[in-house]
C-alpha cells in the first residue's frame, strides 16, 4: 500500500547510528498520499508521492 502507483517509490531500509556507533535498523518512508486522479476521463482514487504530484505527473480530479 505504501507504494506510489506513478514511479513505484516506496519505502528504503537502512541503519541508524547512535554516537556511540551502535547500530539498529531504520526505515525511511516516501511521502503518499491517497488523492483522487483523472484516468481516462474517469476519476480514480489512488496512492500518489507528493514528488509526482508536485511535478505534473498526475492530473487531480
Amino acid at each position: 500500500m505504501a507504494k506510489c502507483a506513478i514511479c513505484e517509490k516506496g519505502a528504503h531500509f537502512g541503519n541508524s547510528v547512535s554516537h556511540s556507533h551502535r547500530r539498529s535498523n531504520k526505515m525511511w518512508k516516501s511521502n503518499i498520499k491517497s488523492v483522487r486522479v483523472n484516468v481516462n476521463g474517469a476519476s480514480k482514487k489512488m496512492y500518489v508521492c507528493t514528488s509526482c504530484l508536485k511535478s505534473g505527473k498526475v492530473e487531480r480530479a
